[in-house]
């Protein structure tokens, strides 16, 4: 993808993202990894923007050392990003795009007196398939660097144990999701956050799938539970 794709591709989602009621306000960003051969380093939505009206040509540039060269000011979460792109891409090389929004009901299930270690159980089967585990990161403040090296550490650590992850869930804040292009990112946090839904509207009440229908999942699909 080329940066003039990736920057009218980072609007096109956010576009879609906020008219269907994934993002709203001024909640959330998209940043993208650029290749090398298009000068490396990192395009990000605006500190403040809303996804809903972005304008590819005032999207943040950053070199590779984060050091901003153009477009109006970054989101300070491109550290977070980066960090997340920097743990990911050692366990899925092609990890380019990473998609943070305060998504309702994934923020809705972090808010109970009692914090879970992962934001869901094995309720669907596209959620085994396309989002697998979500881990919980314990509340920081926006843009706080001990968030950052705590999602870096969850994506270490679930990888080390065979089931590499595409996202990670900051309690109060919002899931922070990640993938090889804006377009699948999208739908991995689509499928995350209509999965919270019906776990909300459920009430918690239904059984997760058992271990054979799991691992049938994995036989036939790559699941990564």
């Amino acid at each position: 993808m080329t940066e003039s794709e990736a920057r009218e591709e980072i609007c096109r989602v956010g576009a879609s993202l906020f008219a269907r009621g994934y993002a709203h306000a001024t909640a959330g960003n998209i940043s993208v990894r650029l290749e090398d051969s298009e000068g490396g380093g990192f395009l990000i939505t605006p500190t403040d923007a809303c996804l809903g009206f972005l304008d590819p040509a005032k999207l943040a540039r950053l070199d590779a050392k984060l050091q901003q060269t153009g477009g109006d000011r970054a989101s300070k979460t491109i550290a977070l990003h980066a960090r997340i792109y920097a743990a990911a891409t050692r366990f899925d090389a092609g990890t380019r795009c990473v998609i943070h929004t305060h998504a309702t009901h994934c923020v809705a299930l972090t808010l109970a007196a009692t914090q879970p270690a992962e934001l869901l159980p094995a309720l669907t089967p596209y959620f085994v398939m396309k989002v697998g585990h979500v881990p919980v990161i314990d509340y920081h403040r926006p843009g706080a660097p001990a968030a950052a090296e705590a999602v870096a550490q969850a994506i270490e650590r679930y990888g080390a144990q065979g089931t590499p992850i595409r996202a990670a869930m900051l309690a109060r804040l919002g899931p922070n999701v990640w993938h090889d292009t804006p377009a699948v990112a999208m739908a991995t946090l689509e499928e995350l956050e209509e999965t919270a839904k019906l776990w909300s509207l459920t009430r918690g009440a239904p059984a997760p799938l058992g271990a054979a229908e799991i691992e049938e999942l994995r036989r036939t699909f790559g699941a990564r539970w």
